[in-house]
């Protein structure tokens, strides 16, 4: 029996909520609680010793590690998280009130919104049903069920421009298996694997990411070089599909338990006849292939991904057009996920506004002088390092691609190096966002679910041992298969 905070929320970011209060009040004051108030006393000590900082950038970066440190290791709900370190910026005069006031408006948000209630309406119609009944019929057995999840997400990188749309489509497949998997941990698994899977899959396609396209801009202004669709589709697709097998090996190895029953199906789908599409499954269909190809022609129609995710949503709702009514839209929105994503967005613009960003930038990067007589596997190795770890203090992946690429585009102009392998190298490094579920739309998407919930301490469990393969990978493509198609800097 699940306590109620975790049945009612669906979250437990550390160790689960405990039953009595005074089982709690012992807690509090565990041995593991006074480190992590030692080490935020600490870093608040260090922050305040640093000169380059103004106030508002201390104020925003010290109530940042905060929440960091709490989403990780408190059962606090990680919107409150969120919004009350935004507010204790405001209140100690670090930033302004518009900066909780505008998060909303941020066009994330809009298309979080608008995906859930396209998720919603896949759930509706009963594709979602089928198409979990497609991968069960096929999988048979538990151990084989990651593998044929793993498979099938990977085509929706060349045809979805946006991780949190992937997420969205397939969030209610996931819900569908949640009903057949009696294993805990394996749902667990499964909810982590298949935003894992859309994340690490983003390499294989420049439309694979929205941070690609802006990244690809940036080089294009700087220096008039570009990197054409094929030449990235080279590059990137064999990488993101070994990534995408090792990522599996790894959860499975990791998380995945198998069960005394050998059947993963349930009599409810292994007997269940092909049928025909429904009228609400081919009317999906259509309106999604419409949006897919909208989304892939943003540049022809001027349109950006979220509004027109939004158009769609509303569709959907319509009467006599749709596939569902307004009221059951809406209820399918996790508004606890949206202040989220609008609030941990706020403070990461917060840490840009007032100069923290750029002053990691300056300590990083005034320290690469020395590359100009450094050998190719040392500057390799400092961009690979630097790019996969930059989520870790830029949460948001646009603003990763905002603020690192340039930087990278100087630093190859200044060393003489090939500015787009430079960019290609440093844009797919900034595709490993799978530490924290704030790293990524689409981590977020599955976490705060209530039905589909993993756990945080799991996916640093996880990044601890893939983050160091992630590297490795990366300099074995560049001085082999990436150096023989011509990637080199």
């Amino acid at each position: 029996m699940e306590p109620e905070y975790v049945r009612s929320t669906g979250k437990q970011l550390g160790k689960p909520a405990l039953g009595s209060e005074a089982v709690q009040s012992t807690k509090r004051f565990s041995p593991k609680t006074w480190w992590i108030v030692l080490g935020i006393a600490g870093c608040s000590v260090w922050i305040a010793s640093v000169d380059r900082l103004s106030y508002s950038g201390k104020i925003a970066l010290l109530f940042f590690i905060i929440a960091m440190v709490l989403w990780i290791f408190s059962s606090l709900p990680a919107g409150m998280i969120a919004l009350g370190a935004l507010m204790c910026i405001v209140l100690l005069k670090g930033s302004s009130a518009s900066l909780l006031y505008e998060s909303i408006a941020e066009e994330i948000v809009w298309l979080m919104i608008g995906s859930f209630i396209i998720g919603e309406s896949v759930k509706t119609s009963g594709l979602a049903s089928r198409f979990t009944r497609f991968v069960l019929q096929r999988a048979g057995k538990p151990e084989h069920l990651l593998g044929w999840l793993a498979l099938v997400i990977q085509p929706l990188t060349f045809f979805i421009p946006s991780t949190s749309g992937r997420a969205a489509l397939t969030l209610p497949v996931v819900k569908e298996l949640q009903t057949v998997l009696r294993n805990t941990q394996q749902k667990r698994a499964v909810a982590m694997l298949v935003p894992v899977m859309i994340l690490l899959a983003s390499s294989a396609t420049i439309i694979g990411a929205g941070s690609h396209i802006i990244g690809i801009g940036l080089l294009n202004g700087a220096t008039g070089e570009d990197i054409s669709y094929v030449t990235w589709v080279l590059w990137g697709a064999p990488f993101a599909l070994v990534m995408c097998g090792l990522a599996l090996v790894f959860i499975k190895i990791m998380f995945w338990r198998n069960e005394p029953r050998s059947e993963v199906m349930t009599s409810e789908y292994k007997n269940v006849e092909k049928l025909p599409l429904t009228n609400s499954e081919k009317k999906t269909i259509v309106m999604i292939a419409v949006l897919v190809i909208l989304w892939m022609t943003e540049a022809l129609h001027g349109y950006d991904i979220a509004f027109i995710t939004m158009v769609g949503s509303m569709l959907f709702m319509l009467p006599s057009i749709g596939i569902m009514g307004w009221k059951q839209g809406i209820q399918s929105v996790s508004w606890n996920l949206i202040l989220f994503v609008a609030a941990a967005t706020a403070l990461g613009k917060a840490l840009v506004e007032n100069g923290v960003v750029a002053w990691l930038q300056h300590m990083v990067f005034s320290k690469l002088s020395f590359l100009q007589a450094a050998p190719t596997f040392m500057t390799v190795l400092i961009v690979i390092l630097i790019s996969v770890t930059s989520h870790l203090y830029i949460t948001s992946h646009t603003t990763r691609a905002v603020v690192m690429t340039p930087a990278f585009i100087v630093l190859s102009q200044i060393l003489g190096l090939h500015a787009p392998s430079v960019v290609f190298l440093t844009l797919v490094g900034m595709n490993y966002c799978i530490t924290f579920p704030v790293s990524s739309k689409a981590l977020l998407l599955f976490y705060e679910d209530e039905h589909v919930s993993y756990q945080a301490k799991d996916l640093v469990k996880l990044s601890i041992v893939l983050m160091p393969v992630y590297i490795v990978v990366m300099l074995l493509f560049y001085f082999s298969y990436w150096k023989w198609t011509g990637l080199t800097i």
